[in-house]
């Protein structure tokens, strides 16, 4: 069997010989594949050249996903294979929930459904095809009919999982008060500028009490990505099997390490033909045991290094 190792190193390999601003990116750093021999020494592309180049190995791609914009230029991920995203996200939710066929999977993603190609929105839409239950969908700001699904599945001791972006849940529980017993509730962050910015643990506090549940989990991707990671309680991230996350220095990115505290960068293997290697603009804390905490944004606008292709 591959190991992540090795996978990393071939398609590391691949990509820069197939996608040309990658490895002009490599060829700046003067870092080829001759010089690594530490998934630590692979290049991380700066996230911000998705908003600027295109990312991928091909011509031609199947989808375009595209990020929230607040005014300036937004990333758009050019996807070779909807199939792949599709094997991968659905591999890393079985990884930690199991199929979703046993599950009620209702979403609440304003903001999101008001973008046809978020990459997010795709992957909740498909989970809840497979979910195959009256109750799932997508509910907009359909609070009393979210309601009254919530406390029918809950007098059915249903399992039931809410997929929602944080301010929504938060208008929610200001509007209802539940006491849900067999229902997961999953953030997937961002205030997206309608509510005042919380510190997670505040954020979940009131989730926790709106919801009357012990625990609120987290899912953590982004555009440019096709795999994700997930949080059981305590906002603990553990990355799907072909995710693999490292900090990096915030003032000398090729400085990477496997623990500390410091810029996220990530391997994502199912990235294979865009970009796998990924420097995020988030900070956080890697754990001896592959674990993850997100702690905040860089403040800068761009991250350290884009201006090598911005010039």
């Amino acid at each position: 069997m591959i190991t992540f190792e090795k996978e990393a190193f071939n398609i590391f390999a691949y990509q820069y010989q197939n996608n040309n601003v990658y490895r002009s990116y490599c060829d700046l750093i003067n870092v080829s594949p001759t010089d690594v021999h530490e998934l630590t020494e692979i290049p991380f592309l700066p996230i911000e050249l998705f908003k600027s180049h295109r990312i991928s190995c091909h011509e031609k791609s199947e989808l375009i996903f595209e990020s929230s914009g607040t005014g300036g230029p937004i990333s758009k991920h050019h996807v070779a294979s909807v199939a792949a995203y599709e094997r991968s996200f659905n591999a890393g939710f079985s990884q930690f929930y199991g199929s979703a066929s046993d599950y009620h999977i209702l979403a609440l993603l304003p903001g999101y459904l008001e973008r046809p190609n978020a990459s997010l929105v795709y992957m909740c839409r498909n989970l809840i095809r497979q979910a195959k239950s009256k109750y799932s969908g997508f509910y907009l700001n359909q609070f009393e009919a979210l309601n009254d699904a919530l406390k029918a599945l809950n007098l059915e001791k249903q399992k039931t999982i809410l997929i929602g972006v944080s301010f929504a849940l938060l208008d929610f529980c200001e509007a209802f008060s539940l006491q849900l017993h067999h229902t997961t509730i999953m953030e997937t962050g961002g205030m997206k500028g309608r509510r005042k910015e919380l510190i997670r643990e505040e954020l979940h506090e009131q989730l926790k009490k709106g919801f009357g549940v012990d625990s609120i989990h987290s899912e953590y991707g982004m555009t440019e990505l096709l795999s994700q990671a997930y949080s059981k309680g305590m906002g603990v991230f553990e990355p799907s099997s072909s995710m693999r996350v490292f900090i990096r220095d915030v003032h000398n990115p090729k400085k990477v390490s496997l623990t500390g505290s410091g810029g996220l960068n990530i391997i994502d293997l199912s990235n294979k033909e865009s970009c796998a290697f990924i420097a995020t603009q988030d900070l956080g804390r890697c754990h001896d045991n592959g674990q993850f905490e997100v702690l905040g944004r860089f403040d800068a606008a761009d991250v350290r290094g884009c201006s090598l292709m911005t010039a």
